[in-house]
């Protein structure tokens, strides 16, 4: 698996996703909420599967002067 979520986007998905996730648990939203796991986990992974299909990245490109 090819890291293809960086930068903000990956920590935009990881705070909103534990803070929505947090919400359903104590009960203040719908249990959809729960949903929110998924664009969590993919910012803590670094990895988005939808991004893949679309050919999309938002990490940086790697530098190639090694």
């Amino acid at each position: 698996m090819k890291e293809n979520v960086g930068g903000l986007d990956k920590w935009a998905r990881i705070l909103i996703g534990a803070l929505f996730v947090g919400l359903a648990l104590v009960g203040a939203v719908s249990p959809w909420f729960y949903l929110a796991a998924i664009p969590m986990l993919s910012g803590i992974v670094g990895h988005c599967p939808m991004y893949s299909l679309v050919g999309i990245s938002s990490c940086p490109l790697a530098r190639s002067d090694a």
